[in-house]
């Protein structure tokens, strides 16, 4: 069965608005709740960027139902992988284990910050490596000493653990990515719905593990204004991973945007108050063999109610049928 959640967006809502759209988006039927964990939005426009692990821990105490994933952490540089470890296996505990950690190589945007410069993609997976490695040898309980090319640990223990042990789900974006992660992950995230990953993923996995993608939508009572929201929000989204973990801030996003026009963001983003378009879009993740689908409503501050109030009534009814049919 696909299961369709909502993206929880640090860079366009405040830590408090935050944890009242998790709580909306469980009333409304959402069966997970993805967040992303960002030091800075991608653009100024967003305006947002609270810390995304204490809003986690908020949105445990406020659901009851859904899911919840960090969608994604990066445990190369911001955070040492032993610390997110621990952060994990506490939400793990406040959710009553309805909680997987996501992870992934990160962002320039997001790890220059700690001022050690930002190193190249395989340096980066060779980092995500040896963090998985330490991660699950936590997950699995007792003192933990590590040496790698890249971190050290040093008689680590994890004294909370939840009784059922926090899966991990890895982003990837390419064959490289697949065969370096898939063995040491519990279920995939990508953001394209490209069917390749997943039979890649499958073929490494035996094909039982969840594969999470995710697809933006703005919905409006009027199209033209959600379309220019949905510009002024996530134009940079039209630059590709490999571009976008590569710029370092908002005014580097800005620059590298400026061409972007309106109909190449809704050309990939439904965009309006009709429901038709947004399953014809989502559909294509499902039909690449995407388990769970995440969808990001583009501004939801400027409604909120109105959005919630169309996923309950229209929008998770028709995917669901579409996506049983």
């Amino acid at each position: 069965m696909v299961r369709f959640g909502y993206t929880l967006m640090t860079e366009q809502s405040g830590p408090r608005e935050l944890v009242k759209q998790a709580a909306a988006a469980e009333r409304a039927g959402f069966d997970f709740a993805v967040m992303s964990d960002h030091y800075s939005p991608w653009l100024d426009e967003q305006g947002h960027s609270p810390y995304a692990w204490s809003v986690l821990g908020a949105v445990t105490q406020e659901t009851e139902r859904m899911d919840l994933l960090s969608f994604v952490t990066a445990p190369i540089m911001r955070y040492h992988p032993a610390v997110v470890a621990q952060k994990a296996a506490t939400i793990g505990l406040l959710s009553n284990d309805r909680f997987t950690l996501g992870v992934g190589a990160g962002e320039n945007l997001n790890e220059h910050v700690i001022g050690q410069g930002w190193p190249p993609v395989n340096v980066r997976h060779e980092m995500l490596t040896e963090a998985l490695r330490i991660i699950s040898s936590l997950f699995d309980g007792g003192h933990v000493n590590f040496t790698g090319d890249h971190y050290r640990v040093d008689s680590a223990k994890l004294w909370d653990l939840p009784d059922q042990r926090v899966p991990v789900a890895t982003a990837v974006s390419g064959d490289q990515s697949v065969q370096r992660f898939a063995p040491l992950s519990d279920a995939m995230i990508a953001v394209q719905p490209e069917p390749t990953l997943c039979r890649a993923w499958d073929a490494a996995n035996g094909g039982d593990q969840r594969k999470y993608g995710q697809q933006p939508i703005c919905w409006d009572p009027s199209a033209d204004a959600a379309a220019h929201r949905a510009w002024e929000q996530l134009r940079w989204f039209a630059g590709g991973w490999k571009v976008n973990a590569e710029l370092p801030g908002p005014a580097g996003f800005a620059a590298a945007t400026q061409h972007v026009r309106l109909d190449d963001v809704t050309a990939n983003i439904p965009c309006g108050p009709d429901v038709d378009p947004i399953v014809k879009t989502v559909q294509a993740h499902w039909q690449a063999g995407f388990t769970d689908i995440a969808l990001v409503q583009v501004g939801v501050e400027a409604d909120p109610a109105g959005f919630f109030g169309f996923a309950r009534e229209k929008l998770l009814p028709a995917l669901r049928e579409a996506a049983a049919s």
